[in-house]
């Protein structure tokens, strides 16, 4: 029997989402086992356990690697100059804009009517407030061997900051060290993905103990974080996407983000991976009248480190996790945090589907959450990925379009496209 167009079509997206699709199913049926078992749903949480210690001993090689590997790859056409400047102040106004939109939202519709039973303090050091000295400690550690531990994420990524500039000054004479570098970043992602193969196992085995001890009420609570999620990436999509576009070239601007925006969106939902939607990005961002030098830049670079819907993910995660420890999520100090954990985030994130689970692990770390803390945060951006990745692949296009407008005065003619 020849095989179809739609039949490649449904197995590759079998394929893209299988990752969420296991998780999910995990998911549910540990739900089912915790209703089921009750109290006695208890016995499973040393599987989860095991799965989360994997993950944190994993991911602190595994984010020094990416970060100093990515710095000390840096090549000339990607050294500071106007369009960097301008690419820089787009995607972290772009980035902190979902951000703040999605605190917002969380004001409006707060979390913490809908927790019920699910809020509980498990932890006085959780979400504590940052005097001068907890400051120092959260950006800096007294010895080496303190930066390989979770609790001194944010130092490590700052060390691996200077390792990678360190690596990229030193020339030929660095060469060898750079290479250790890309080869380590590429043994951990293999670790990684090979930790993350239990998972359907690990999170359905704490999500059991989680409806044993707290309750459906969970349910209640994911469906009103996806609720916000959802609403407010779909609203920065449709509006601010426009406001966006209007800002770069006006009512023609619009009409041509929008008629050249179909095949990245309908790419990046198929593929679940806003590095996928890259080619269908460049060939767009030509069309919408961004020039050639700044789609060959901001496009790839945007793919990395410009995320609109992990930003928004990446907020929703912290106010349920802050929500299910009873604490609130609105002082001052705890916002900033946030939107700072934010904007390192989309940094540190892969382009690859489901590839916020290093974000979650930095924002624990950095707030003092347990490892307890994790699922939640987990649940929450597997479920959100889809509408997240279309904002973390489309958004790029329109960022080409306004750094365009702002590096060089206005978009491309289109007849001359």
């Amino acid at each position: 029997m020849p095989v179809t167009a739609s039949t490649t079509d449904m197995n590759n997206w079998i394929k893209n989402y299988s990752g969420i699709i296991w998780l999910l199913t995990g998911i549910l049926v540990g739900s089912i086992v915790g209703v089921v078992l009750g109290k006695d749903a208890e016995v499973l949480k040393p599987i989860g356990d095991i799965f989360l210690n994997l993950l944190f001993v994993a991911v602190i090689p595994l984010v020094f690697f990416a970060i100093a590997s990515a710095i000390a790859n840096l090549q000339g056409t990607q050294k500071l100059s106007r369009i960097m400047g301008v690419m820089t102040a787009v995607f972290l106004g772009t980035i902190l804009v979902a951000a703040i939109l999605t605190i917002i939202a969380l004001w409006i519709l707060p979390i913490g009517n809908s927790m019920g039973a699910a809020s509980v303090d498990l932890s006085g050091e959780a979400g504590k407030k940052f005097t001068g000295d907890s400051v120092v400690q959260l950006f800096t550690t007294s010895e080496f061997f303190n930066l390989l531990s979770r609790k001194n994420m944010l130092a490590m990524i700052i060390f691996a900051i200077l390792v990678g500039f360190g690596a990229l000054r030193s020339g030929d004479k660095g060469k060898a060290f750079a290479g250790f570098l890309n080869s380590g970043n590429e043994v951990f992602k293999q670790v990684f993905i090979i930790i993350m193969k239990a998972g359907p196992v690990g999170l359905g085995a704490y999500f059991a103990y989680q409806v044993a001890v707290f309750g459906p009420s969970l349910f209640g609570t994911y469906a009103h974080v996806l609720g916000i999620g959802y609403g407010v990436s779909l609203f920065l999509y449709a509006v601010f996407y426009s406001l966006y576009a209007f800002i770069a070239g006006g009512i023609s601007g619009i009409r041509r983000y929008w008629r050249n925006n179909i095949i990245p969106s309908a790419t990046a939902v198929a593929t679940c991976s806003s590095i996928a939607t890259i080619p269908a990005n460049l060939d767009a961002a030509k069309k919408m009248g961004v020039s050639n030098v700044i789609a060959g830049i901001t496009i790839p670079l945007g793919g990395t480190l410009h995320k609109d819907g992990s930003s928004i993910s990446s907020i929703l995660k912290m106010a349920v996790v802050f929500a299910m420890f009873g604490k609130g999520f609105d002082s001052a100090g705890v916002i900033v945090i946030a939107l700072g954990m934010t904007v390192l985030v989309s940094i540190v994130e892969g382009g690859i589907p489901n590839g916020g689970y290093i974000g979650e692990l930095l924002f624990i770390s950095a707030y003092g959450f347990p490892p307890e803390a994790l699922p939640p945060a987990i649940i929450i951006g597997t479920l959100i990925d889809p509408v997240a990745t279309l904002l973390n692949a489309t958004g790029d296009t329109i960022a080409a379009m306004m750094i365009t407008r702002f590096a060089e005065g206005k978009l491309v003619a289109e007849e001359s496209l």
